[in-house]
């Protein structure tokens, strides 16, 4: 019985794996839209592929973006997430950290409400169990961790002693120094690579950044991963 041979091309060998954390779809209670959407071009157009991943519960309330208030009702973090995925996604406990090169959590207020509880308890935010497993599973087997906006501070909470920016905001620096992390001050568009844990950070929007600067960042970030792999 012959077997047919199933041939890898050389595009395929060397095509990195970007597993990517979303929570929901807007950024006042779940993940930045313009952050997530450029941090997944920034991926394909370095000829990688994505997964996306997000926890299958309720997020912590649900915003009204036109008027910045709460609404009544509840919405899934991963339902949410699945219109930036346009439905291709995983619930994050399937996330196996072995099967990917990287991780990449995009930013927005849901990651400080949803992933954990930085935006209502600040340093004594509790994290998610999924996602503080799927960081330190990662971490552990030194894969790159790419942390936008306001997820460096998530990543300091878990991990502690990192270097991470969050651009200039002088009360979130305080935080993530007394998370045990390190801080550098930065701009828009800049990453700051920490080689030795294998974290790479970019401010976006927690600076006064445009789309065209978030899409630079992004770029950015996933070219520096890239060039650590």
């Amino acid at each position: 019985m012959n077997e047919k041979k199933k041939y890898v091309s050389l595009k395929e060998l060397i095509m990195k794996k970007f597993a990517v954390i979303l929570n929901g779809c807007g950024h006042l209670d779940g993940s930045e839209i313009h952050e997530a959407v450029m941090t997944l071009l920034a991926i394909d157009r370095n000829e990688c592929e994505y997964t996306i991943f997000a926890p299958d519960e309720d997020q912590y309330h649900v915003m009204n973006h036109l008027t910045r208030e709460p609404m009544e009702g509840k919405r899934n973090m991963l339902v949410e997430a699945a219109r930036i995925a346009r439905g291709n996604i995983h619930e994050i406990g399937e996330y196996n950290p072995e099967n990917f090169d990287a991780l990449v959590i995009p930013g927005g207020f849901g990651v400080a409400k949803n992933l954990f509880t930085y935006a209502i308890d600040g340093v004594h935010a509790k994290v998610l169990e999924e996602v503080k497993k799927a960081i330190i599973k990662t971490h552990a087997l030194r894969k790159p961790i790419g942390a936008l906006c306001i997820s460096p501070v998530l990543v300091s909470k878990i991990l502690g002693n990192v270097t991470v920016t969050v651009g200039d905001d002088k009360n979130t620096i305080q935080d993530v120094e007394a998370m045990g992390a390190t801080h550098i001050n930065t701009q828009e568009t800049e990453v700051i690579s920490d080689k030795n844990n294998m974290i790479f950070t970019t401010p976006c929007y927690m600076l006064p950044a445009t789309i065209s600067e978030i899409a630079e960042s992004a770029e950015n970030l996933i070219e520096a991963i890239l060039e650590n792999i």
